[in-house]
């Protein structure tokens, strides 16, 4: 019995001496040192031996074990180092090379110019308020002079939530919310993303508008005019020319749509602007008095103006963009040139 068991040391002590890697080492712990292996096989057979042999078979098997698990143990955290050391080598760090740099997040083009934007016209005492997303039918319609059977709801086709909620289509129902809330004077910006199904080159189911309102005494289309031409000269350069065509919106009367020279050929007449020479930038008008009347405003008393522009629409313009799609692809490539 005790020659086997020497014959069993010398033999895993062999093999450890034969073993390159790790799973061999393994393999050589489990053959011998495991619950079947080859030195459990031996002990099982002490039974048979005299009972006064047994205490130093059983001494003899127990040294045997340690040595055995001792050289394995020894042996795997070589090769442990070994492998360390070699990551360390591959990954060795040149000092001399130049470092790398982190790239840093910047803000969304259509996030700078609603910025940018918000900034000119707080030049002209304007408070930035914000409104609910999701709004109902009144606000965003019939409070602004736009009952349920009047055909300019055709132009403004949106997506209902539930029987007169809705996602509304422009930041006009803000204005309403703060005239009802404060009497006059009111010189507000309203800006935030609206809502209408319409999706190409250059609309979207959901984009930015900014709106601003004006109410005080004896305010007249000239301040509309003034303050208009301040921003576009400020937003698109000092010689940018502009020209007030007349429109119509419910919600302002008179309104007119507000044109700049063509930034892409500078009036000449190219592709984006259809030769005309100009392109359509906001609309605007003066606050209508049945607005007033709904908000519980005397008209006789005081005077306003409205305005609203698309920010994506002013985002393309200024950074020559043909596709409004591109702002919301999350293409990283287009993202990075602002």
């Amino acid at each position: 019995m005790k020659q086997a068991l020497e014959n069993l040391q010398k033999e895993a002590h062999a093999e450890i001496e034969r073993a390159g890697n790790k799973e061999e080492f393994i393999a050589i712990r489990t053959k011998y040192l495991g619950r079947k292996g080859l030195l459990t096989d031996l002990l099982r057979k002490l039974k048979d031996v005299s009972p006064d042999e047994r205490p130093a078979l059983g001494q003899l098997s127990n040294e045997i074990k340690v040595r055995v698990s001792q050289e394995i143990d020894a042996a795997l955290e070589r090769i442990a180092s070994a492998d360390k050391v070699g990551a360390l080598q591959r990954e060795s760090v040149d000092v001399t090379l130049p470092g790398r740099a982190l790239p840093y997040g910047r803000r969304h083009p259509v996030s700078q110019v609603m910025n940018e934007i918000c900034s000119i016209f707080s030049i002209l005492g304007f408070s930035v308020v914000e409104g609910p997303e999701v709004e109902l039918d009144y606000y965003n319609f019939e409070a602004l002079n736009i009952p349920k059977d009047h055909p300019a709801r055709d132009m403004q086709d949106t997506f209902y939530v539930a029987g007169d909620t809705v996602l509304r289509t422009h930041t006009s129902p803000v204005q309403v919310r703060i005239m009802e809330q404060q009497r006059p004077p009111v010189r507000i910006l309203s800006p935030g993303k609206v809502y209408r199904p319409d999706s190409d080159v250059s609309h979207t189911p959901m984009f930015h508008q900014v709106e601003g309102l004006l109410v005080d005494r004896h305010i007249t289309f000239g301040d509309l005019k003034g303050v208009l031409q301040f921003f576009l000269h400020k937003i698109f350069g000092s010689d940018t020319k502009l020209r007030f065509r007349p429109s119509f919106f419910p919600f302002t009367e008179p309104s007119a749509e507000v044109d700049i020279q063509c930034v892409m050929c500078g009036g000449r007449g190219c592709r984006v602007c259809g030769q005309s020479g100009w392109l359509e930038i906001l609309g605007s008008g003066m606050v209508d008095p049945e607005v007033f009347r709904i908000v519980g405003y005397d008209a006789e008393e005081v005077s306003g103006f409205a305005f609203g522009l698309g920010v994506e629409r002013i985002a393309m313009l200024k950074y020559g963009i043909s596709d409004i799609r591109l702002f919301f692809e999350n293409d990283q490539r287009f993202l990075e040139q602002f």
